[in-house]
């Protein structure tokens, strides 16, 4: 069976701190793959945040979620503290890659990889809609003509 490998960019753009809850805790007694997408959703919400913005207004539009993948790396029990590491890298005019690296804190194992597909999003239109210049902005980054919508 062929695995899955996902490779992290070089960079990182954003740093947190996660508790493992008791509520994230399979009957393996360890952490749940389901619990996965929501740490990596809280990482999320709190990288937003740390720009300015929301998962609802990114500079004027939402972000809706095109694709995820994880790759399970070492197991994560009730009370751990994971380091979750972000890169937005591979822009395109219409969203970005988020990647994702867990680890826990006390040992440096690395837990899990993981990416999601962030397209950005007008609400009221219900279409999806470029990428935020602002946004780019906040991470350094210019519009490139990859990232021009045409």
């Amino acid at each position: 069976m062929a695995r899955i490998k996902l490779t992290l960019p070089d960079h990182c753009d954003f740093e947190t701190q996660l508790t493992v809850r008791i509520s994230e805790i399979n009957y393996g007694g360890h952490l749940g793959n389901d619990a996965v997408l929501s740490l990596a959703h809280e990482a999320r919400v709190q990288f937003f945040n740390s720009l300015g913005y929301t998962e609802f207004d990114v500079a004027g539009s939402g972000i809706v979620l095109a694709d995820a993948v994880v790759v399970y790396r070492a197991e994560a029990f009730h009370g751990n503290t994971l380091t979750a590491r972000l890169a937005a890298d591979d822009f395109n005019p219409y969203g970005f890659d988020l990647f994702y690296q867990l680890t826990n804190a006390a040992d440096g194992r690395e837990v899990a990889r993981i990416k999601t597909g962030i397209v950005f999003f007008n609400y009221t239109t219900r279409a999806i809609a470029p990428i935020p210049a602002p946004f780019l902005a906040s991470l350094g980054r210019t519009p490139s003509t990859e990232e021009t919508p045409a």
